[in-house]
C-alpha cells in the first residue's frame, strides 16, 4: 500500500479511474446487459475508493480493487431483484469470492473483447448518430457531459438528455452485447470508426485536465482500431484509421517536455519519433489504398500525417501537398474544423496572409464560437505577420476558452511573447 493523503490521493485516484473505468463498465455491461446500471455500479466503486483509499492508501492493484468492488455491487443487485436461478447461477459461477484480488482480475480474460462489444452495443443504429457518439465518449473516454458538449459545439443540457435517452433505449430494446457480423457489422462500422477516432483524439489532445496528452487512451484506441481492421479487413477506412493512429502515435513521446509542457509539431525532435509506428502506419495506409483508390476521410488524414512523418526536418515538410490533401478532405468530409486545418496548411505553404483570409471567413460563422483553436490559429498567423498586439489579444482569448491547463499555460506564454515583441 502507498499512503497518499488529501489532494494528492484524489488526483491519483482520478488518474486511475481514467485508466480503468471503461474496462469496468464494459465488464459490468456483460454481466447486467444494462449500460446505465453498469455505469452506476462503476461509479459506486469509485465513491468507495475515494472514501477508503484516503485512509488506507492506494492498493497495489487499484484496477483489480475497483473491478472487484463494482462486480460485488452488481451481484448484490442481481440477488436483490431475485433473477431466475439460471441467471443468478450463471453470474455466480463466474465469480470466486475466495480468490485473491490479483487473481480475480488479471487483465487476461474477456475484458479486452468486452470493450469492443461495448462500442458496438452503444453504436447500434437504433440510436441517433449523435447519441451513439456522445454515449460512447462518456463510457470509454470518461468525458463529462460538459466536455462532450464542447466537442459537439452543442448545449450541455441537450447532450445530457441525449445520453440519458440513449441508455434507456438500449435497455428497453434489449440490444445485445456483442460484435455483430455480416450486414449488421457493416451497418455500424462507420460510427464505430468515428468513436474510436474521437477516443484517440481525446488522448492525443486532452479536452481538459492537467495533462496535454493521455497516452493510455491513445494506446487503447489504437488497439481497438487494429482489432476492428482484423474483423473487417476489406474496409479501407478501417485501415485508414489505423494508419492515422499509428502515425500520430509515433509522435506522442515528443509532444510534451520533461516538465509536462506541450511541444508543438514544428519544435519536436523528429529523431525521437517512433519509426516502427511510422512504418506500421505507412503499411496500413498502403493497405487502405490497395482496397480503394478513392480515399476516405481517415485515409486522407493519414496521408497528411504521412507527409509530416516522411519529412526529415520541419522545414522540409511538403506543405503544398498537405494543403491539397486538406482541400480533398474538405470536399469529402466538410466541417469548420477541417477548414481551420486547411487554413493552417495554406498559411504554411503560401504565407499567413492567405490563411488569415480563411480564418476571417470562419469567424463570421457561429459554428466555431467558443472553440479555442480558432483564436489560437489566428494569433499564430497574426504573430507571423508582425501584428503582435492583435496576436496577444487572440492568444489571451484562446487561453480563456481552453479547459486544458497545459494548453492554457502555452497560450498565455505565447501572449507574453507577443506583448514583449509589441513593446520593442
Amino acid at each position: 500500500m502507498s499512503r497518499s493523503p488529501g489532494m494528492q490521493a484524489y488526483r491519483q485516484i482520478e488518474t486511475i479511474w481514467g485508466m480503468e473505468s471503461a474496462k469496468i463498465i464494459a465488464a459490468l455491461t456483460r454481466m447486467l446487459r444494462d449500460v446505465a446500471l453498469a455505469e452506476d455500479f462503476a461509479h459506486d466503486a469509485l465513491v468507495a475508493a475515494l472514501e477508503r483509499w484516503q485512509d488506507t492508501g492506494i492498493p497495489d492493484n487499484p484496477g483489480a480493487w475497483l473491478m472487484m468492488t463494482a462486480k460485488r455491487r452488481a451481484i448484490d443487485y442481481l440477488r436483490r431483484i431475485r433473477l431466475r436461478d439460471r441467471k443468478y447461477t450463471e453470474v455466480a459461477r463466474n465469480t470466486d469470492w475466495h480468490t485473491e484480488v490479483h487473481e480475480l482480475y488479471t487483465g487476461e480474460d474477456t475484458i479486452e473483447d468486452d470493450l469492443l462489444r461495448l462500442i458496438f452495443m452503444t453504436c447500434h443504429p437504433i440510436l441517433s448518430r449523435e447519441a451513439r457518439v456522445a454515449l460512447t465518449l462518456r463510457l470509454l473516454c470518461g468525458l463529462t457531459t460538459e466536455e462532450i458538449a464542447r466537442s459537439f459545439l452543442s448545449a450541455e443540457s441537450a447532450v445530457a438528455q441525449r445520453i440519458v435517452r440513449a441508455k434507456r433505449t438500449l435497455k428497453e430494446k434489449d440490444v445485445p452485447f456483442e460484435v455483430p457480423e455480416g450486414d449488421e457489422l457493416q451497418e455500424r462500422l462507420a460510427t464505430v470508426l468515428e468513436v474510436i477516432y474521437l477516443m484517440f483524439n481525446e488522448g492525443y489532445s486532452a479536452t481538459s485536465g492537467k495533462e496535454w496528452v493521455r497516452p493510455l487512451l491513445c494506446q487503447e484506441a489504437l488497439r481497438l482500431g487494429r482489432m476492428l481492421a482484423a474483423i473487417a479487413p476489406g474496409e479501407p477506412e478501417a485501415h485508414g484509421l489505423v494508419a492515422l493512429m499509428e502515425l500520430q502515435s509515433s509522435r506522442l513521446k515528443t509532444r510534451v517536455g520533461r516538465d509536462g509542457q506541450p511541444i508543438l509539431l514544428m519544435d519536436q525532435n523528429r529523431a525521437q519519433w517512433d519509426h516502427l509506428l511510422i512504418r506500421r502506419g505507412l503499411a496500413a495506409l498502403e493497405r487502405s489504398r490497395a482496397i480503394s483508390r478513392t480515399p476516405g476521410p481517415y485515409a486522407l488524414q493519414a496521408a497528411i500525417s504521412a507527409c509530416h512523418a516522411q519529412a526529415p526536418t520541419a522545414s522540409e515538410t511538403n506543405w503544398p501537398r498537405i494543403a491539397a490533401l486538406y482541400e480533398a478532405l474538405a470536399l469529402t468530409a466538410p466541417s469548420p474544423v477541417v477548414e481551420l486545418n486547411r487554413a493552417v496548411a495554406i498559411a504554411m505553404a503560401f504565407g499567413p496572409a492567405f490563411g488569415l483570409q480563411i480564418i476571417d471567413n470562419l469567424e463570421e460563422q457561429s459554428s466555431l464560437d467558443g472553440y479555442h483553436l480558432l483564436p489560437s490559429v489566428r494569433g499564430d498567423m497574426l504573430a507571423r505577420l508582425g501584428r503582435h498586439e492583435e496576436a496577444r489579444i487572440a492568444f489571451q482569448y484562446a487561453a480563456s476558452l481552453t479547459r486544458n491547463e497545459r494548453e492554457r499555460t502555452l497560450l498565455l506564454s505565447r501572449a507574453e511573447e507577443c506583448e514583449w515583441e509589441a513593446s520593442r
